[in-house]
């Protein structure tokens, strides 16, 4: 069986983030990182950009209205993921709206998933998980 884990934080976590030094975050990450691989149980990580970015197709009316930023509503809980590689936000938009099995009470959030190249390449962790998403046809 496969499970996501999806991190939340509240505002006041992302705060606290603000100042964080990247390189111990990276490292933290990394050794639990390694701990996956090893286990044999990771296929996949990553982390989404800030929810300032988000764009939302909202399918309770026809034709979808696409808003900017996240919804905010607790009651609405995550349910699943795409991740598609598009050449622009507007044609991720465009695939959003057409995902069946949407309509009313339902929402596709959009978010950016930075690549590896994004990092510090010359943090050690940044350097192992790229050697594993090479190794394993992921990059």
């Amino acid at each position: 069986m496969k499970y996501m884990l999806i991190m939340r934080a509240t505002d006041e976590g992302w705060a606290s983030l603000e100042n964080a030094d990247m390189d111990e975050m990276l490292e933290t990450m990394g050794r639990f990182n390694d701990e996956l691989i090893r286990a044999g149980v990771l296929l996949a990580a990553e982390g989404l950009e800030d929810a300032a970015e988000t764009v939302v197709v909202d399918h309770s009316s026809e034709p979808p209205v696409v808003t900017d930023g996240p919804y905010g509503e607790t009651h609405e809980l995550f349910g699943g993921f795409y991740i598609l590689n598009v050449s622009s936000k507007e044609e991720a938009v465009e695939w959003a709206k057409r995902m069946p099995g949407q309509g009313k009470g339902f929402k596709t959030e959009i978010r950016r998933v930075p690549s590896i190249d994004e990092f510090p390449q010359d943090n050690e962790y940044v350097q192992r998980e790229r050697a594993w998403r090479e190794a394993t046809g992921q990059l």
